[in-house]
């Protein structure tokens, strides 16, 4: 388990009254209870279940009743920094709803890794404290979700630690989880979904953020969610694996993402969890493949911000490239998706030219070694048995255009007709008019030279170029400061506009 952070009021906690607190409705027997759990070590308090789920109960009662429905507290939840503790003890007077607030969360994560350090058989366990007799999960579980909802724009601590906490408690109940936690008492596994979901939903609507602070809160749950294969479903069928593959794709190409490289190794460990889901799920497979994962994957190993996030990248790419269709494709999903699929859009994003500089270099990593060469083969082989067309395809549906012998005269003198597309809908000329919008110069000046040759090798190709709006948007960029793209947007315009370019030329 990642540590949580100290609370900022870490020190007030010894200075904490119960009797006084009348706001928490404690009983006589409950405030007993804390004080016990006080005066000995954890262990000795968790020691049987009775006491166990008892001391949970309490522990969650006092985060329900000092959290309140009202939102986070007016002075602790915005500190950043651990107070000294005249400090902090001073904070317990001003905000004492604040302290206990804080008090709580640190209890129950002191206590969730008590209980997932105990060892397999032991008589306590998550399943025997977190969930009732009948097996479900026991209802005072609630105020963790409401710490989360409620946090707005502060308390990261408390959200942090509730989110962190919320996961291990649901992943007790999850079937994939038994034999790793607890399989001796009962557990009714509805219990957890709809919990489960909520949490899922509370971290997707986290990274939508692009800030790093909402990247701290949920990256540590995140991880930890992905060692259960309910928990990666619910996140991958919630969008996730877009949310992933955009703050990866900004944090390698200086987008807004300000995720530091340590945000960046866990959010790619993420990903490469969620492609073990590939074989089994055609969805997943497709969400994949709909959201540029392999892209955000083969810039973190073209930009090598740190060898362990290209060692996971690589180990992504590698599962993606090898995954088979176990199932057979969704309803929704209009072509199966598959290992071959995935390499075509790793060649697309030039990948194989990456991948052939890292094997030149002496590389001391085993698995390092290893991926490249399972990519290097599989890469090579897949790229033989493509035409020129497939390449260039794989291309532009990447988004990572590069200069080459795809994008000369030649090139589109062969090619021309088969812009059309097999549905003769001229997807790829909507595909290269949308890059003209990029945020890469050197895609935006590509895409204008490909759509200039378009019109001048295919027939009428002015007039189609104008109807998908080509010249509009092409036109806008004649004025770009960078002159290269500003040459080739006039170029292409020119060539829209004049019937017989090859005279003029």
């Amino acid at each position: 388990m990642s540590n949580l952070p100290h609370s900022p009021v870490t020190h007030a906690f010894s200075g904490i009254q119960w009797d006084p607190m009348q706001k928490l409705r404690l009983t006589d027997p409950e405030k007993l209870l804390l004080r016990s759990a006080e005066a000995n070590p954890i262990d000795y308090t968790l020691n049987n279940n009775e006491e166990s789920a008892a001391y949970v109960k309490v522990v969650l009662k006092v985060l329900a009743e000092a959290s309140g429905a009202s939102g986070p507290s007016s002075k602790v939840s915005y500190l950043k920094d651990l107070l000294p503790e005249d400090e902090a003890l001073q904070m317990l007077f001003t905000d004492p709803m604040g302290v206990v607030t804080h008090y709580a969360i640190t209890k129950l994560y002191d206590i969730v890794v008590c209980l997932k350090d105990k060892k397999r058989g032991s008589a306590v366990s998550m399943g025997s404290t977190f969930f009732n007799e009948d097996g479900n999960l026991i209802d005072e579980w609630r105020p963790l979700l409401r710490v989360l909802h409620l946090g707005g724009s502060g308390d990261a601590f408390s959200q942090r630690g509730a989110a962190y906490c919320l996961a291990y408690i649901l992943m007790a109940g999850c079937p994939s989880q038994r034999f790793a936690t607890d399989r001796s008492c009962k557990i009714n596994h509805s219990s957890v979904e709809e919990p489960l979901q909520a949490l899922v939903s509370w971290i997707t609507s986290q990274l939508q953020s692009s800030a790093s602070s909402s990247l701290s809160l949920v990256t540590p749950t995140l991880t930890a969610l992905m060692s259960c294969a309910e928990a990666r479903i619910k996140f991958a069928n919630s969008g996730g694996i877009g949310y992933l593959s955009r703050h990866l794709r900004n944090g390698t190409k200086g987008g807004k993402s300000s995720a530091t490289v340590q945000q960046l190794y866990e959010l790619c460990f993420c990903v490469w969890a969620l492609t073990y889901e590939c074989n089994s799920s055609a969805t997943v497979r497709a969400t994949f493949a709909r959201d540029n994962a392999v892209n955000s994957l083969v810039d973190l190993v073209s930009s090598a911000p740190r060898e362990k996030v290209v060692r996971v990248a690589l180990s992504a790419l590698r599962t993606l490239a090898q995954c088979t269709a176990d199932d057979a494709p969704s309803s929704s999903t209009k072509k199966e998706v598959t290992g071959s699929t995935f390499l075509n859009e790793m060649i697309g994003c030039g990948l194989i030219k990456y991948i052939d500089q890292m094997k030149e270099r002496q590389q001391t990593d085993p698995d390092i070694v290893e991926d490249l060469d399972v990519l290097h083969k599989l890469l090579h082989e897949n790229f033989r048995e493509m035409s020129t067309w497939d390449v260039y395809l794989a291309e532009v549906q990447s988004g990572s255009l590069e200069w080459g012998f795809l994008h000369t005269e030649k090139f589109f003198k062969e090619n021309a007709k088969k812009f059309e597309g097999p549905n003769s809908d001229f997807s790829i000329v909507k595909m290269l008019v949308a890059l003209t919008t990029s945020n890469d110069t050197e895609v935006q000046a590509i895409a204008c030279y490909d759509i200039g040759e378009f019109v001048r090798h295919y027939p009428n190709g002015r007039v189609i170029a104008r109807s998908l709006g080509a010249k509009d948007i092409v036109m806008k960029l004649v004025d770009h400061a960078d002159k290269e793209l500003q040459r080739h947007a006039l170029t292409a315009v020119s060539k829209m506009m004049v019937q017989n370019w090859a005279a003029v030329h």
